[in-house]
């Protein structure tokens, strides 16, 4: 009789400690899930934020370019009507005016161009290429926040948001030309490595 609850003891300590590997491994599991679930609602959090910043940025191009457009067309077409010629003696000396006219307006006008010209400002770099050259320079991966402050330090007079920078650093990734890492919910970003870079899938270009 002490032989079988003997072993019907041992046969329930074998369950008790079954369950209680199971019970670790499921309590494990819950929290591996749920910190990638914390993680993709971060990210839809943050495309769901760039994709109003881009909306925004829709909505203002094309409100800027709506009136400039309809200002050209409603401007009205000026037409130069030659004057009646009095008589026939009076011609040579109105073909002979004419040139000097047509020379006045263009020494006017060019004068105007070359001050558009010189205006016009000289265009910066892109903030894929600020980018770029700054997670190249880095020696540790480097997560949005961080390279957002770096390039807000650097260039004080340019506007830098972090929702642009964490989509402008994936389109990077998606290109090839950076790497994403995750340490637990956070993610970082370093360069890709030269080997990687020219694996990576280039555009096609049209040959005409």
């Amino acid at each position: 009789m002490s032989d079988v609850q003997t072993e019907t003891a041992g046969v329930q300590a074998q369950y008790a400690a079954r369950v209680a590997a199971d019970l670790e491994t499921n309590r494990k599991e819950q929290e591996r899930i749920g910190a990638e679930v914390a993680a993709l609602q971060e990210q839809l959090q943050a495309l769901e934020n760039d994709h109003a910043v881009l909306l925004s940025m829709q909505q203002a191009l094309g409100s800027a370019s709506g009136p400039a457009t309809a200002a050209k067309k409603s401007a009205p077409v000026k037409k130069t009507v030659p004057a009646p010629r009095a008589h026939t003696n009076n011609a040579r000396s109105s073909r002979s005016k004419k040139p000097a006219t047509t020379k006045n307006s263009a020494a006017t006008a060019t004068p105007k161009a070359s001050a558009k010209q010189t205006a016009a400002p000289k265009a910066g770099p892109t903030l894929v290429e600020l980018i770029d050259n700054h997670l190249g320079q880095q020696n540790e991966p480097r997560s949005a926040a961080e390279i957002t402050t770096a390039l807000a330090q650097a260039l004080p007079d340019r506007t830098i948001k972090a929702t642009v920078v964490r989509t402008t650093v994936e389109g990077l990734v998606a290109k090839g030309r950076a790497q994403r890492t995750k340490q637990g919910s956070s993610v970082f970003y370093t360069t890709a490595a030269p080997a990687e870079q020219s694996a990576a899938p280039q555009p096609e270009t049209s040959t005409s």
